[in-house]
């Protein structure tokens, strides 16, 4: 299983939002700064969410992107705001490795159609979910899809790659919800990559033995509740 830091990035800074929350901020600097302390650290892949891309559909930071693929060299995966093939291959170009469509995969499941037919393994889905149903627009939107029943639609053209993130419990230090996401995994057969509450070595483990092909860790690592170094053991098996 691959573990992913997670970098959120907000008017150019490293963030966290406590349940996705502009009102509830923590700063945590510079996002290269960031990138290469992971990187230092053992990390070779990292989740990139743009939130000033989900909440406004702009791409400031695409500079500030650039300059992390090139200077880190890390496998990155990008979601936030990307909502076009334009906003797709702008990414590319910055060096992103894998794009993650999350609202728009929702309202325009033909953009999915179309990504994947030209890009690839190169894009991914990210269902956000709260008690089981998919939430868009920077988790302002409720769907009334399911997302096990919306993971099959887009296994059904060709997306392989699902990031599944349980809102409820992100930036919470509680733990992933492993029963969700063991379904999500056994149900749809795809690489699951399991988001969301992850605090603890204990976590990725159970991440891992849930069937995920990867896990997302954000502020457990920013706050020290969990050391890169245990998170990839752990990660590894």
């Amino acid at each position: 299983m691959i573990l992913y830091p997670a970098i959120d990035m907000l008017g150019g800074r490293a963030v966290r939002l406590r349940q996705g929350s502009r009102d509830a901020k923590t700063d945590y600097g510079s996002p290269l700064d960031m990138a290469e302390k992971w990187k230092a650290l053992g990390a070779r892949s990292l989740h990139i969410v743009d939130l000033d891309g989900a909440f406004t559909g702009e791409a400031g930071n695409l500079p500030i992107l650039r300059e992390i693929a090139e200077k880190s060299g890390l496998f990155i995966e990008l979601g936030g705001g990307i909502r076009t093939m334009e906003d797709i291959r702008l990414r590319i170009d910055c060096g992103v490795s894998r794009v993650i469509l999350g609202t728009a995969a929702v309202e325009n499941p033909e953009l999915v159609k179309s990504a994947v037919k030209q890009y690839g393994d190169k894009i991914a889905v990210g269902i956000d979910a709260k008690d089981g149903i998919v939430m868009t627009r920077g988790w302002l939107g409720k769907s009334g899809l399911s997302a096990v029943d919306f993971a099959l639609s887009m296994r059904e053209i060709g997306v392989k790659t699902i990031i599944y993130t349980d809102i409820s419990r992100d930036g919470m230090l509680i733990g992933p919800n492993l029963e969700r996401t063991r379904e999500m995994v056994e149900k749809t057969n795809l690489d699951v990559i399991g988001s969301g509450g992850v605090s603890s070595a204990e976590d990725i483990a159970g991440l891992r033995k849930a069937g995920c092909a990867g896990a997302i860790t954000g502020k457990a690592i920013y706050e020290g509740t969990l050391s890169i170094s245990e998170a990839l053991a752990e990660a590894e098996g």
